[in-house]
């Protein structure tokens, strides 16, 4: 079973269908008992980080997650669920602490760049771990689907698994051990989306 962490987010919905599409047997989880017999887990997210990361721990799904990781079973972060594995955010001066799993924080695109902020759309993804399971059958130079102003920018550059150029190069999915995150929605992300959740569901 994988859990797939009902905190609220908008885009829940459209990753359990996409899971289930390539083979997950997902179960919807609100409170830490439903992660401690899950074969693996997925933390979905849209919108602000405060937003995710105070819905998380009221829920007791902060240290929940941190407790899962430790066992070694496969963790996939989403969009805000990859930037609130940092410590913390930039966005609207965030108070609240990431789960601080990674050094390094999320930071808003420089607005100097001329971009238009947030980042919504296709663009492509540079595989820098080409052996990241996530990424078997993916071809370098995918594109996938994106909608986000903010992006983490981890100390430790050796855990970005691919990256992606929007004025700024940044780290749009990472890999360390059991711990996988994508700041693209693999769900929105139709074939190349559904072969990377295809292959987590093969690490469940």
């Amino acid at each position: 079973m994988i859990a797939l962490l009902d905190y609220g987010a908008g885009n829940l919905r459209s990753v359990e269908k996409a899971l289930r599409f390539v083979g997950g047997d997902v179960e919807l989880v609100q409170s830490p008992d439903g992660t401690k017999d899950a074969a693996a887990v997925v933390l979905p997210g849209v919108g602000a980080f405060d937003d995710c990361v105070n819905a998380m721990q009221r829920q007791e799904l902060l240290a929940a997650s941190r407790e899962f990781i430790k066992t070694g079973r496969p963790f996939l972060g989403i969009c805000v669920g990859y930037q609130a594995m940092f410590e913390r955010s930039e966005e609207f001066d965030s108070r609240a602490a990431g789960m601080g799993l990674f050094e390094g924080s999320v930071v808003r695109f420089p607005a100097a760049q001329g971009l238009k902020v947030p980042q919504i759309g296709w663009n492509q993804i540079e595989i820098v771990q080409p052996d990241c399971p996530l990424f078997e059958g993916v071809e370098n130079g995918s594109h996938v689907y994106f909608v986000h102003s903010f992006y983490p920018q981890p100390e430790d550059d050796s855990i970005a698994a691919c990256r992606t150029t929007y004025g700024v190069e940044f780290a749009s999915a990472i890999w360390r051990d059991n711990v996988y995150a994508t700041q693209f929605h693999p769900e929105k992300s139709q074939k190349v989306g559904l072969t990377i959740l295809e292959n987590f569901v093969k690490l469940a």
